[in-house]
């Protein structure tokens, strides 16, 4: 029986049929794989998502966190579920071997997170920040801090948070007020207040991991000022023991539309309602060096906005496949020209649905395919020598952008039409998509608006070394329309409107490039990484064209009607987002706010 959370005959194709991830395990990195291996790992990942993470998804909606004013109490499931995770291995499957862990390509990691947050992305939100605070520690960390913060991180009896914003600096951190007070053993008093802050307090293990961006007395101002540290919910002794309760506590916890069982937090550092050593003030440990806080905290926050990229795909996916699966099975209406006494026929026999449905799969699987293909980058920067590693970071460093943003926005609208092909049951909490849709609402602001994405890919990556990411893109976009035209059929006109709209964002890519980069053009950052993004996902959709070519079955033709739509009705909206940014008009720089 088909899943309705994701589909493993989709990310199968996905990885093996186009990505050729056989070709992985011929190379030393990977050597101790097979493809064996890799398919138990994603049915393991499948199995445990199934049976611990989704199970209670809807409960973990209706009976959120509450906050007694000293703890913070969660349903049982949650636990139960992050221990299942744990124990399969999941927490270090992606850590390299020579660091302790599984050594499996990152592409099979992001496809079996995907299982987990299609499952139950609340849940696994708690695990993906563990995940990513002990990578940040075994990067940045000293031994110390390896084995008494990484370890038991990587082994599920610690968890970890990323305590960045404040309430009086959200995107903008280098407004943030914390602060740092270094001590004669070597540590940091940490005060101040931090607001955001998911899983800030729980009971789920035996301690909580905060990476805390504060600054020293004597920081400079603005971003460079700022350092990370390691602020334990317990005290860490030399030999791993927990001491006492830390400096750190909880004003109040945040109630969220969606998401709701990932507790969010407003936590005080330093406020003297815990005295450990007999004093004020929250212990840290710093990481790194002073003033290195928020390139170090980039390598989670990088590694953060593909996990939202891949959390927003999943629950994207996963509405679609339930909406389908209804829509196959409710009987509503007949069609144009039918008998009125004649029998109805399923929702998806009406060609509005099938074109919601359509919609929602090309923006899910082309997500899917953008995640993984980023994915892969990575396996090829840690797998390859020389120039193929040094291409693959450039251009996994353009597309995370785009990765962050493409699915928080797209496959959030896959959502919206979820409901829609529903109808009045899609609205109501009998059925799943609504919390689905309110769930993915989060992804369009959590680690990075799609203002600040835009930013980053217009005002930053798209300029950086001469444009050389960016015709590294071009170039493989090049080559995937070379084998399209060459397969003839509809790949030859699909190839013309893909190179014809990428000569179009470079042409104006160089005019931005030209003005300097001012406040009216930076203005329009989002309507470029809109289009941006609809023009990558159209190549890979294409690239699943090729994959699919010449193949017979409803798989591969729903892999064609898929392209066929996204071209049709997609890409062309690629040409009008471009228009904007070349106009740059000064619409919203010039724009009195009174009138708003």
């Amino acid at each position: 029986m088909n899943s309705v959370i994701l589909s493993a005959r989709d990310v199968d194709f996905l990885l093996h049929e186009w990505l050729d991830t056989d070709a992985l395990f011929e190379r030393p990195t990977f050597a101790k794989h097979s493809r064996e291996t890799v398919d138990a790992v994603l049915e393991l990942a499948q199995a445990v998502a199934t049976e611990k993470f989704a199970p209670h998804a809807r409960s973990n909606d209706l009976h959120e966190p509450t906050f007694d004013g000293t703890t913070v109490s969660l349903i049982p499931e949650v636990g139960v579920a992050l221990k299942a995770f744990a124990d399969a291995g999941f927490l270090t499957a992606g850590v390299p071997e020579d660091r302790g862990g599984g050594g499996l390509p990152t592409s099979i990691i992001s496809a079996c997170l995907a299982w987990f947050h299609a499952a139950n992305t609340a849940t696994s939100g708690y695990a993906l920040l563990s995940m990513a605070a002990a990578n940040l520690i075994r990067t940045h960390g000293s031994d110390a801090q390896r084995t008494l913060f990484a370890e038991p991180l990587a082994d599920g009896r610690f968890t970890g948070t990323m305590a960045l914003s404040e309430p009086g600096a959200g995107s903008n951190l280098s407004d943030l007020l914390t602060r740092a007070i270094p001590q004669e053993d070597g540590t940091h008093r940490l005060f101040g207040r931090k607001m955001w802050i998911s899983g800030g307090d729980h009971e789920l293990a035996d301690n909580i991991v905060h990476l805390v961006l504060a600054r020293t007395p004597d920081a400079a101002p603005g971003t460079k000022g700022i350092s990370i540290f390691i602020v334990p919910k317990y005290l860490v002794a030399e030999d791993g023991s927990l001491g006492e309760r830390n400096d750190i506590v909880l004003a109040g916890i945040n109630h969220k539309m969606g998401s709701r069982g990932t507790v969010n937090t407003a936590p005080v550092l330093g406020d003297g309602a815990h005295t450990p050593g007999g004093a004020p003030g929250a212990v840290g440990h710093l990481v790194g060096e002073v003033g290195q806080g928020l390139p170090i905290m980039f390598s989670m926050m990088n590694e953060a906005r593909l996990g939202v990229g891949i959390a927003g795909t999943a629950v994207g996916y996963t509405g679609y496949l339930k909406s389908l699966a209804y829509a196959r099975e409710r009987l509503q209406g007949r069609l144009l020209g039918a008998p009125p006494a004649g029998p109805q026929v399923a929702l998806v026999e009406h060609p509005d649905v099938r074109r919601m449905l359509l919609a929602q799969k090309s923006f899910v699987e082309g997500a899917l395919a953008l995640m993984l293909y980023c994915s892969r980058l990575l396996d090829d920067a840690v797998s390859l020598d020389g120039r193929a590693a040094e291409e693959a970071l450039a251009l996994v460093g353009l597309l995370t952008p785009i990765a962050k943003s493409f699915p928080a926005q797209w496959c959030l609208e896959a959502n919206t039409l979820a409901i829609q092909v529903m109808g009045g049951a899609g609205y109501t909490r009998d059925h799943d998509v609504e919390q689905h849709y309110r769930d993915n609402r989060l992804n369009a602001i959590h680690e990075g608006t799609h203002g600040i994405q835009g930013l980053d890919l217009l005002g930053r990556k798209v300029l950086l070394d001469r444009g050389r990411a960016l015709g590294l893109l071009v170039a493989r976009i090049t080559q995937t329309a070379e084998r399209a035209t060459a397969a003839g059929g509809s790949g030859e006109g699909y190839a013309a409107k893909l190179l014809a709209m990428t000569a179009r964002l470079r042409d104006v890519t160089t005019t931005v490039a030209g003005a300097g980069g001012g406040a009216e053009v930076l203005a329009e950052a989002t309507a470029y990484l809109e289009g941006s993004g609809h023009l990558v996902v159209a190549w890979l959709w294409l690239e699943q064209w090729l994959a699919a070519h010449g193949k017979e079955g409803d798989f591969y033709d729903g892999k064609r009607a898929a392209t066929a739509y996204f071209f049709s009705r997609e890409l062309p909206k690629v040409g009008l987002w471009l228009d904007t940014v070349a106009a740059h008009d000064g619409l919203t720089t010039t724009l009195d706010p009174t009138v708003l």
